[in-house]
């Protein structure tokens, strides 16, 4: 059994099972037989728009809903069943922070170990620990009114740590931060699962589940369409991409037969052409997507020559978890979220 958390038996069992979960609003079935499992140690993220059943699955995770069927267990323990038990070993950290700007960065830490009736001595160490491991130490005893953005969420990640859960459900961890908050926050992130927590969080930043996550499972409508190691689902659903900058002064229906001609190719799969605007001094380009964009460069390159196409460049960029969820779903996931 894992460290952290302290599991109920000797045996290693996963930290998360989902077994035909479905949940129903009425006439809406918000989520629609999803079965999954996250094992102990994993990072594991929830993938998909809003809509798609994600949150609905964690509230049934957190004891906050039942499910209409299928079964639900953290650590081996029915969620259903013994509700208050199974929070013992989970914490969660909602996407909005629930910190309060009145207390410091400690006393927010002390507040929330008293809700979980850890003696105060045991209280004092932990927020240390926990100020520490999120580089809050300088910070600890300022009004959190006065913390930054990338700081308040630093903040509310240690709150979900306090009771030192097995699982920790992370929701949009990093949404409205920049980039750079973000990837910092990564890392605290591998740092926990380092330490033993197992991981499962929901993103609509598919680089961000990439980057950190061990598997993922991507939902929409309901259903769990695919459930894989990135890289996996990647090698499977995605495709890699060619980017054709056209020189200037090419005639336009000499670039129009270009496009018709590299569109019969076989590693190509599909083929998107960017007119700009003729004031706007832009060169034409050409995307395609192809399964293979070595293996589709020099058929490519010799289909142009042929056509008597000049080009200024050519740009690869291999299949991203975006390739995947468009293959998956039809749309992005921004799409699907503007949808949702």
């Amino acid at each position: 059994m894992a460290a952290a958390g302290g599991g109920p038996g000797p045996t290693r069992v996963p930290a998360i099972e989902v077994e035909h979960l479905s949940r129903r609003f009425g006439a809406i079935e918000a989520v629609r037989d999803v079965s999954f499992r996250v094992e102990q140690g994993e990072i594991f993220g929830l993938l998909g728009p809003n809509g798609a059943g994600k949150t609905t699955t964690i509230k049934v995770l957190l004891s906050l809903l039942k499910p209409s069927s299928g079964r639900v267990r953290i650590l081996g323990i029915d969620v259903a069943e013994q509700p208050a038990r199974a929070r013992r070993y989970v914490g969660w950290v909602p996407q909005e922070t629930a910190v309060d700007p009145l207390l410091t960065g400690r006393e927010n830490l002390l507040l929330v170990a008293g809700m979980y009736h850890l003696p105060p001595a045991d209280a004092a160490r932990r927020a240390e620990e926990l100020l520490q491991l999120v580089d809050l130490s300088d910070a600890a005893d300022r009004v959190v009114r006065d913390y930054s953005g990338g700081m308040r969420k630093r903040l509310d990640l240690a709150m979900g740590l306090v009771h030192r859960p097995a699982v920790l459900v992370l929701d949009e961890p990093t949404l409205g931060l920049d980039i750079q908050t973000r990837r910092r926050l990564w890392q605290y992130i591998r740092t926990f699962r380092d330490r033993g927590t197992t991981i499962l969080l929901t993103t609509h930043y598919l680089e961000e589940a990439d980057w950190l996550c061990d598997r993922v499972a991507i939902i929409d409508g309901g259903r769990c369409l695919a459930l894989d190691a990135p890289a996996r689902l990647k090698a499977r659903y995605g495709s890699e991409y060619l980017e054709l900058r056209v020189a200037a002064g090419q005639p336009a229906e000499q670039v129009r037969q270009l496009a018709r001609q590299l569109e019969v190719l076989e590693p190509v799969m599909e083929v998107e052409v960017d007119w700009p605007g003729s004031s706007s001094g832009l060169a034409v380009r050409i995307g395609l997507r192809v399964r293979d964009s070595l293996a589709a460069l020099e058929p490519v390159l010799a289909t142009c020559r042929a056509a008597g196409i000049a080009l200024e460049g050519v740009a690869a960029r291999p299949a991203t978890l975006d390739d995947v969820f468009l293959h998956l779903t039809g749309r992005a996931l921004r799409d699907g979220e503007t949808a949702g």
